[in-house]
């Protein structure tokens, strides 16, 4: 038969099934359907990898899934009649033991096409052959597998932030800039384990932005196949990571059963989607103020969150310390001739709702700067809603909140000398901003400053006033009284 033969329509032959093959070369002809095919890249540094073939994922009438694999040299033969969904016959073939490549089925032999091999396209469908398989693996198999080279698994969870973004922002993925829409870094929470950084690649990510910005409404289940698993090497306590490859796949809510089955779970058990914060995922380190300066100073622009304990030194004035956010997605609204926009959302009649926005000069043991607390922080620092103090003060003074000039609540004074744990969020413009002024999204406890090691040497000082160190942070006045400021050491040069 010539090579140009090797592919046609014709009658199935009586199928063997995966089970009974047997490594080494074989005559029988199997049947079976072509779940994905993808290109088989050997990874080169720096380079876009050396192409080996084609990999091929099948699947037979008794629901096992084998992996095959159609060498370089015969790939113009087959490619251009493969296609996925379609049901196969394959007649003289080589069973491969051997053969060193990543396994996602658990089926060890691979199919290997031959130069004897007859593939054959049935033309209809068989429905006892499934059309869809998954190997969905657990928080507890995956943390018993990690750095265990080989084997590519599946997972399946619910979305916690895409790119950093919580759901609720719906955040637009496709973007110009290519070299970045190559890349998707999914925090997916897991039925029975923590949250985990997935990170998506080339065709996954594209094929995941594409995606979730055409559904209609945010998705929230997402089926991941074929990643690989590890731990990161130098986050202590070390963290499992998963990534995708060249043959991984994303579905979404309703797409296939995994998925829509996971979000009738959800549907069932809503108090898990609040058992884990969105800004909790993605905690790092606790830094001192000096060293997130030095991580501006030093590492190229990102989204990057850290803990930074410090104390209250003061509370800054002059500036408003709440503004009316978009209840949807928490951006600053602006006044149109009759309603309120939102810029972000685009909606032209926005709920609003205020939000808090204040200014905090803190210090820690080498350094001070100014957190902005907002949001949420706000109420962990105060114990109360913005909306609560600006209706409490309109009820007592009487009039249009709208109106009136609502001052600082006495509640944030009285934090002055409190010790906490900050999350802090460093953005982009905090890059090349020449002010350190940090963003505190979360208090997260109450805390203590760390001993301060002695210095190794004394160095001469000079006294400044406080005015001095508040000035150079920017913006406001003081909240305590002038006159009850206390001088302050400064190291010279």
């Amino acid at each position: 038969m010539s090579k140009e033969a090797a592919i046609r329509t014709g009658e199935s032959s009586p199928p063997l099934l995966f089970r009974q093959v047997s490594p080494g070369p074989g005559d029988s002809t199997m049947q079976f359907r072509l779940l994905r095919f993808w290109d088989a890249r050997k990874n080169v540094k720096g380079g876009p990898g050396i192409l080996l073939g084609i990999e091929l994922l099948l699947i037979d009438a008794e629901g096992t899934v084998a992996q095959g694999f159609i060498g370089q040299n015969r790939r113009n033969q087959y490619e251009k009649e493969l296609k996925c969904g379609m049901i196969y016959t394959l007649t003289n073939y080589y069973a491969s033991i051997n053969k060193v490549m990543y396994h996602v089925a658990d089926q060890r032999l691979v199919i290997c096409i031959s130069h004897a091999s007859e593939l054959r396209k049935v033309e209809e469908d068989i429905e006892a052959i499934l059309t869809e398989s998954f190997r969905i693996h657990s928080f507890a198999d995956f943390e018993a597998n990690c750095d265990l080279r080989g084997d590519l698994h599946d997972v399946v969870g619910h979305l916690k932030l895409v790119d950093g973004h919580p759901l609720h922002e719906r955040p637009v993925l496709c973007i110009k800039d290519d070299s970045a829409s190559r890349k998707v870094l999914v925090h997916l929470q897991l039925k029975d384990g923590p949250v985990i950084n997935v990170y998506l690649w080339d065709k996954a990510a594209v094929n995941f932005r594409v995606k979730f910005d055409a559904c209609a409404d945010t998705p929230t289940v997402v089926l991941v196949t074929t990643i690989t698993l590890s731990l990161t090497p130098s986050v202590l306590p070390r963290k499992l990571c998963l990534s995708s490859m060249s043959s991984s796949r994303v579905f979404f809510d309703e797409e296939v059963d995994p998925t829509k089955e996971y979000l009738a779970w959800l549907t069932t058990n809503s108090a898990v989607t609040s058992l884990v914060n969105p800004v909790e995922v993605i905690k790092s380190e606790t830094l001192t103020i000096s060293e997130i300066a030095v991580f501006l100073k030093r590492q190229p622009a990102q989204v990057a969150y850290f803990d930074c304990i410090a104390t209250i030194d003061d509370v800054k004035l002059g500036t408003e310390w709440y503004y009316i956010a978009c209840k949807d997605c928490q951006t600053k609204l602006n006044r149109g001739p009759t309603t309120l926009l939102c810029p972000k959302c685009g909606n032209e009649n926005a709920t609003a709702v205020a939000n808090y926005r204040v200014e905090l000069s803190v210090y820690d043991n080498d350094e001070q700067c100014t957190f902005i607390i907002l949001g949420d922080a706000g109420k962990d620092l105060t114990g109360r809603k913005a909306t609560e103090l600006i209706d409490a003060y309109v009820q007592e003074n009487g009039g249009d909140a709208a109106e009136l000039d609502v001052p600082l609540p006495q509640c944030f004074t009285d934090t002055i000398g409190q010790t906490k744990k900050f999350r802090i969020k460093v953005g982009h413009y905090n890059f090349t901003s020449t002010r350190m002024s940090l963003t505190a999204t979360k208090i997260v406890s109450a805390a203590e400053l760390p001993p301060k090691n002695p210095p190794l040497k004394t160095p001469a000082v000079t006294e400044v006033e406080n005015t001095e160190l508040a000035e150079s942070s920017g913006g406001g006045a003081s909240a305590i009284e002038e006159e009850k400021k206390p001088k302050r050491a400064k190291r010279s040069g």
